[in-house]
């Protein structure tokens, strides 16, 4: 062997292997990096919830004595009682108050948001781009903007500290109607709606049956963002609700807590309460987070 091709083999045997699958190889820096970073993340957002879980169990003279992230008595089920025993189970109302405004709420709003959106995209009328760029442009004014006018409107017809006051404007999802209309125009094509119309069926069959089944990731994407902002809705109860028995669970966990320095047995309510509070909003993320997931990634690469 030459020394010339001796060298060439050495530098050959010092170069880096290329990545497989002709990707770009990671270093161990940008790994340990991103890890840390999500990590951080990680805790970030489940801490608060591990002290939720962790102060529920505890009595009221152990909240102050003992280590905020760590169990000591195991008083859950005694918090329990109390929480559903006071006030004759009002909890427990807000909770259903909170299921209806936000289940029923949420499945009309998709529904009228996905009506929208598709007919923006599949039909041709005069106006149409104006029309979507107005209600783009409601998806940029933030919800506590239009408290006040709606509160002004429902008092002008007496419907304030009613359920409509809550539930009405809970119906409008202006970016609902934005992802509808990106949706419908990505995945529904033409063809299979000219082919429906073909076959005799009317525009509200092909909608229901041949539009709603191509759509149902960006449908469930609409109602899980719905239902979650309904259920944490604050302001808008705040103002239109005086009576006890329609607030949502959200708005009576503020009045309770709102009573503490009166009633200083009523935190371990407020604690107990609030972690009941978001186990709905875990158990539909959750059984809807494939859907979710699958929308998401649809509409992106259509």
């Amino acid at each position: 062997m030459t020394a010339t091709t001796a060298s060439r083999a050495s530098r050959t045997a010092r170069r880096p292997a290329p990545a497989r699958n002709g990707g770009i190889r990671e270093s161990a820096v940008s790994r340990t990096i991103a890890m840390a970073v999500m990590v951080v993340a990680t805790l970030y957002f489940l801490t608060p919830i591990w002290w939720l879980l962790v102060a529920s169990t505890k009595t009221r003279a152990d909240f102050t004595t003992t280590a905020p992230l760590w169990f000591a008595d195991f008083a859950l089920f005694d918090n329990l009682a109390a929480l559903f025993d006071y006030r004759n189970a009002v909890f427990l109302r807000w909770l259903a108050n909170s299921a209806l405004y936000a289940g029923v709420g949420a499945l009309f709003a998709t529904l009228i948001a996905a009506m929208a959106g598709y007919a923006i995209a599949k039909y041709s009328f005069r106006g149409r781009e104006t029309l979507f760029n107005v209600i783009l442009g409601g998806v940029l004014v933030p919800a506590t903007a239009l408290a006040l006018p709606l509160f002004l409107l429902f008092s002008q017809i007496g419907a304030t500290n009613t359920i409509w006051a809550v539930f009405l404007p809970s119906l409008v999802s202006p970016f609902g109607v934005y992802l509808s209309r990106i949706y419908a125009a990505a995945s529904v094509p033409d063809e299979i709606i000219e082919a429906a119309r073909i076959d005799g069926a009317g525009e509200v069959r092909t909608f229901f049956t041949v539009a709603t089944r191509m759509m149902a990731p960006a449908l469930v994407t609409i109602f899980l963002f719905q239902f979650v902002a309904i259920w944490n809705n604050f302001f808008l109860p705040l103002i239109m609700l005086r009576d006890e028995s329609l607030f949502p669970v959200t708005l009576g966990l503020y009045v309770w807590n709102t009573q503490v320095s009166q009633i200083p047995d009523i935190r371990a309510l407020v604690i107990i309460g609030s972690l009941l509070s978001i186990i709905p909003l875990i158990i539909t993320f959750l059984g809807l987070q494939r859907f979710w997931q699958s929308g998401l990634a649809s509409g992106g690469l259509k």
